[in-house]
């Protein structure tokens, strides 16, 4: 029983020094002290305040929405509260900064489930982020539409990946809708090896399907807003309309690109000066900007997400009850 608390003592105290670790990587590169400087007399003027503080204040409203829909999408197989939900999704952030393309996330999501429930909820995990996706596809394709003569020739190969792997995106999301009880039940054999499991029937109702549109479209409205109000707080000058549209691109590149998570800042920083080449804004508030996103949206959740994993308890090993 010792050993078994020790180890468990040890995995909070390893992932917690490991997510530091990449934080610290992550930043280290980033904020020179040149970038600092400019950074904190921007943050400590009137405007500059103002904007950082309507950021933070988004927080919990982008992430109280994933966590809604993560209790809508996972109801039909168990049902947890608002507040369960949040948990997990905050712990999953906090574990996501562990792999490429936050592939961990789940790892700590199930946790707050039953046992019995890991598997499809696993499924249900990535459905849920393939709506969110979704959206950020639908809004830069749009966008692309208007930005695709702007793109140097050495700069067309992101425009071709990113079409191809959301074009796929969008297509993996239809089949999952029509097909996912058998993805459910095949995942759930597939992990748990048992015999005789009955087969379990999970119906996407239209409403269902609206709402989780609905909140993803939701959230990537906060998203949008958080990305003007830093770029504003860097940019006094007035923005064009065409900004407006390379912050879809950008989103849209962002997020079909897998990433490594200890170069992620740095690769964010470096398509925001291609996708904003001709805006008129300096590249060290383009570069600036988009770590700030990554801090406030990613970081901040993660803190807080690392401390309902330490309440939580957990072990890889799943534990036999839910907590």
């Amino acid at each position: 029983m010792q050993r078994k608390k020790l180890i468990a003592n040890l995995l909070k105290i390893a992932i917690g020094l490991s997510c530091f670790a990449i934080v610290y990587i992550k930043l280290k590169s980033e904020f020179t002290p040149d970038k600092l400087q400019i950074l904190s007399e921007t943050a400590l003027s009137w405007r500059g305040f103002m904007c950082i503080a309507f950021c933070l204040l988004l927080i919990p409203i982008n992430w109280g929405i994933e966590s809604y829909k993560w209790m809508l999408i996972t109801e039909p197989v168990e049902k947890i509260s608002f507040q369960t939900a949040g948990q997990s999704v905050y712990s999953g952030v906090c574990l996501g900064n562990l792999a490429p393309g936050r592939a961990t996330e789940f790892v700590a999501k199930i946790l707050f489930f039953k046992i019995e429930n890991r598997a499809k909820i696993t499924a249900l995990h990535f459905l849920n982020g393939m709506f969110q996706l979704s959206i950020t596809i639908f809004a830069g394709l749009f966008a692309l539409l208007f930005r695709m003569q702007s793109f140097a020739e050495t700069s067309m190969w992101m425009i071709y990946v990113t079409s191809a792997i959301g074009v796929l995106i969008i297509l993996a999301l239809a089949v999952s809708i029509y097909r996912l009880d058998w993805i459910l039940n095949f995942v759930t054999r597939k992990i748990n090896k048992e015999k005789g499991l009955q087969d379990f029937h999970y119906r996407f109702t239209p409403l269902l399907v609206v709402q989780l549109f609905g909140y993803s479209a939701l959230r990537y409205a906060v998203f949008f807003f958080q990305y003007i109000l830093i770029i504003r707080m860097l940019h006094a000058e007035h923005l064009p309309s065409s900004v407006y549209m390379s912050m879809a691109l950008y989103f849209l590149i962002t997020t079909t690109i897998p990433m490594f998570s200890v170069i992620e800042a740095a690769v964010r920083a470096a398509i925001a000066l291609v996708v904003f080449k001709d805006a008129g804004i300096s590249n060290t508030a383009l570069a600036l900007s988009s770590v700030m996103m990554w801090l406030i949206n990613i970081i901040f959740p993660s803190i807080l997400g690392y401390y309902f994993l330490v309440k939580q308890q957990f072990n890889f090993r799943f534990l036999n009850k839910r907590n």
